[in-house]
């Protein structure tokens, strides 16, 4: 018992140990973009592997280490998001529109506000409003973990505000990838991808629960995406629909996977996709490029729109559906702020939007700058909300996300158990 105990407080246990990880990469970022290893580091990156490409024809892509990070690691980062976007769907409390009512307002708010506050600044400068979906983005590690740095304090409610809204969020821009961020569409690949999906969902209906059947066809999947002109990390979303909930001796697949692929995605992709994005040459990037309308767009967006947008929404949504509110008014703008937070997110939506151009200094400004002023704002708003609450009034919220992530289910741990 002692030593469950012990591992269950172990630093690689604690929520805000991935935030530290992917701060400690976006730093080592900066080092290497900026020392002596600046041109070699970007080398690194850039160059072609070996005359290695992938597709055919003007489908075929160049492979280097940043295709590799962007359109193959990252795809297990969305398929780890989609698989706990199913599992809250489908038991989670995502399955009950009524509850689900507040995080799905405020994220929509969430989203967008910031992209009317981006488009608005930029709205003189066609060129760049392709970037619009930059700032309506929430990093979902970063903005738990820097709400755990406060403790017990914090009611338990807003937490679980947080982290619904934030796989909502993820959703939406899911979903704003694939519409808006794919080009020259390819109609063979396409097809072979939608084969290959339909066959993942008759393995599905037919019974078959073998996870590696459904990795070796989602590899498959992601071949014809890569090559399709739609987004490749959408094949990680759609192999995580196709992963079967449970069994038939009542286990579950989907959680088996989920569990499998968090601590790679957290201490290993995500951290990777740091390093290799979040750096800015800082030489010859004076006031112009914080002052970039690209750049006041993206951080005015997650240090504004995000707060403003998701408060409202939540407070309109709370009316309607006669829903109590996770916490006070300015419990919850601190909370909503704290979701201005977009990092990995928005950073990977930025390269969507521009590449790896003369737009890629001002993006990571506004995304670097907006965060982190996002996330102290929300760390002393919500500091000062809380400070005067007894620690341990909210500690039911362990037990209970211990149980989500037991079971697949997030319950109502304010409500009495049911029997």
């Amino acid at each position: 018992m002692a030593a469950a105990q012990g591992q269950a407080t172990s630093w690689w246990d604690k929520d805000t140990t991935p935030g530290y990880i992917l701060i400690a990469a976006t730093i080592l970022s900066f080092i290497l973009l900026n020392g002596p290893t600046g041109e070699a580091f970007h080398h690194l990156l850039e160059d072609q592997i070996a005359g290695l490409s992938v597709g055919f024809g003007a489908a075929a892509h160049a492979v280097n280490l940043h295709l590799v990070i962007n359109d193959a690691l990252m795809v297990i980062f969305f398929l780890y998001v989609g698989l706990e976007l199913k599992r809250e769907t489908v038991e989670g409390p995502f399955k009950n529109p009524r509850e689900a009512a507040l995080p799905m307002a405020g994220a929509i708010g969430g989203m967008a506000v910031p992209a009317l506050i981006y488009v608005a600044i930029n709205l003189s400068h066609p060129e760049y409003l392709r970037g619009w979906a930059i700032p309506a983005a929430t990093d979902i590690a970063f903005a738990l973990g820097v709400m755990s740095l406060l403790g017990p304090r914090v009611p338990g409610g807003l937490r679980l505000f947080l982290l619904a809204l934030a796989i909502i969020d993820d959703l939406g821009a899911i979903v704003v990838i694939a519409l808006f961020y794919s080009t020259h569409l390819t109609g063979w690949a396409l097809g072979g991808a939608a084969v290959t999906f339909l066959v993942m969902l008759m393995m599905n209906r037919g019974g078959v629960t073998n996870l590696l059947f459904y990795w070796a066809l989602g590899l498959v999947l992601w071949g014809f995406m890569l090559v399709s002109g739609v987004h490749a990390t959408i094949a990680g979303v759609l192999t995580a629909l196709a992963v079967p909930m449970r069994d038939k001796a009542g286990g579950s697949p989907l959680i088996t996977a989920e569990h499998a692929l968090k601590r790679w995605v957290q201490f290993a992709i995500m951290p990777i996709f740091a390093l290799a994005n979040a750096g800015v040459v800082l030489h010859g990037a004076g006031l112009e490029a914080l002052l970039h309308p690209v750049a006041l767009g993206i951080s005015a967006g997650l240090v504004l729109g995000k707060p403003i947008g998701i408060t409202i929404a939540a407070l309109v949504a709370s009316a309607a559906f006669r829903q109590r509110l996770p916490g006070t008014l300015m419990q919850m703008i601190g909370t909503a702020m704290l979701a201005g937070i977009g990092f990995t997110m928005s950073l990977f939506i930025g390269n969507l939007a521009f590449g790896a151009g003369d737009i890629a200094t001002p993006v990571r400004f506004g995304v670097l700058g907006g965060s982190l002023i996002s996330a102290l704002a929300g760390l002393a708003v919500l500091w000062w909300c809380c400070r005067k609450l007894a620690p341990g009034a909210h500690a039911t919220l362990g037990p209970g996300e211990d149980l989500a992530e037991a079971r697949g289910v997030i319950e109502n741990i304010d409500a009495p158990p049911r029997g």
